[in-house]
């Protein structure tokens, strides 16, 4: 069974159930950061939510199931919840904003269910700008670099990974030639989780997570997306595992984390940390919620390299780049975004939104 369809299998028993940086490493002297603080707050909807988008202290967007998204111009202390029109089967796996009025939802699902659609102006309105032509076709997380670079990644098809490409907003968008891909393992994706499976860095590189297949690997791109290299990693592999978020605090440092479907109460390794730009990984501590880990992200200014990880199990963060784990909370969370050390979204099940902050 593919990554995707046991994806697939846990959203549907999910939803009955639910009825830092610095320079290329160096980081200062300052104490680690020691406590964490949730406040949950009213989302607006009760559907399962998968992706966030932190813009900062007072921006956020959120997406999910049903057509879904919402969007806080004042921290979280309202949230606007709304269903696309004609969209209210679709699942809105992924979202990237880049402001209170620009931003990007992806839907996940086979054939012209995957779709990507752009706002300008708050989401007053939608533009329809890449429908999956592809009946194979899945599409897993999208990533923007700035307000014209843009990377949507998707499981193969014909036994070629499938990259995407824009230049423009998204108004055009350009497969990566199979000639400067790496040739696909058999049944190779990824998993449309909380939308983190890409991150984008400066100097036209970029990463991309994958699962799904024998080996789960990180691809690499140093040109913006035009080539990319594969490098392997000591995630579980299988047909229900390996990387399902991936993040970078700069060019050369970075984590991965994931799971296997499969195993729900596995206790085991699903972390792993480089120092290389991604080229070799090595496995680290492990959360302290059992299962895959869904969404990863870096604490932006915490004054040690800090991360956040969730799954359906929970919720934890390391102060030590993933050495040592403490738990946030034990509720399920599917995505979260973390704008600054004061102001991030975990996001789950029944419309769960959770401010996450740290001192």
């Amino acid at each position: 069974m593919s990554g995707r369809r046991w994806l697939a299998a846990i959203l549907a028993a999910s939803l009955a159930a639910s009825g830092c940086s610095s320079s290329d490493g160096e980081s200062d002297s300052s104490a680690p950061l020691r406590e964490v603080q949730l406040v949950p707050q009213r989302s607006g909807t009760d559907v399962l939510l998968q992706a966030v988008s932190a813009v900062d202290e007072n921006v956020a967007w959120v997406s999910g199931h049903g057509g879904t998204w919402a969007r806080t111009l004042d921290g979280g202390r309202t949230w606007s919840a709304h269903v696309m029109p004609g969209a209210d089967t679709l699942q809105f796996r992924d979202v990237h904003a880049l402001g209170p009025d620009r931003a990007w939802l992806l839907s996940a699902g086979p054939g012209e269910l995957s779709r990507i659609y752009r706002t300008e102006d708050g989401g007053q309105t939608w533009e329809l700008q890449f429908l999956n032509p592809e009946p194979d076709g899945f599409y897993d997380c999208l990533e923007f670099r700035d307000a014209e670079q843009g990377l949507v990644y998707g499981d193969a098809v014909d036994g070629v990974l499938r990259v995407l490409g824009t230049r423009d907003g998204g108004v055009t968008w350009e497969y990566a030639r199979s000639a400067d891909l790496p040739a696909a393992q058999s049944g190779e994706g990824g998993f449309a989780a909380s939308g983190t499976c890409v991150a984008l860095g400066e100097g036209g590189r970029g990463w991309i997570g994958t699962g799904a297949a024998d080996t789960a690997r990180v691809l690499i791109t140093l040109d913006g997306g035009r080539t990319w290299t594969a490098a392997p990693t000591p995630l579980p592999g299988g047909d229900a595992a390996g990387i399902f978020s991936l993040a970078f605090r700069d060019s050369l440092h970075g984590a991965i984390l994931g799971g296997d479907l499969s195993q729900p109460d596995d206790p085991n390794h699903g972390v792993a940390l480089t120092a290389d730009g991604g080229r070799t990984w090595t496995l680290s501590g492990r959360p302290t919620f059992v299962g895959p880990v869904y969404g990863t992200a870096y604490v932006p200014g915490a004054p040690t390299p800090t991360l956040v990880a969730v799954g359906p199990n929970g919720a934890a963060w390391s102060a030590d780049e993933g050495t040592t784990w403490l738990t946030a909370d034990t509720a399920s969370y599917w995505g979260l975004g973390i704008a600054s050390r004061t102001a991030g979204w975990l996001v789950g099940p029944g419309g769960r939104i959770v401010r996450i902050s740290f001192e």
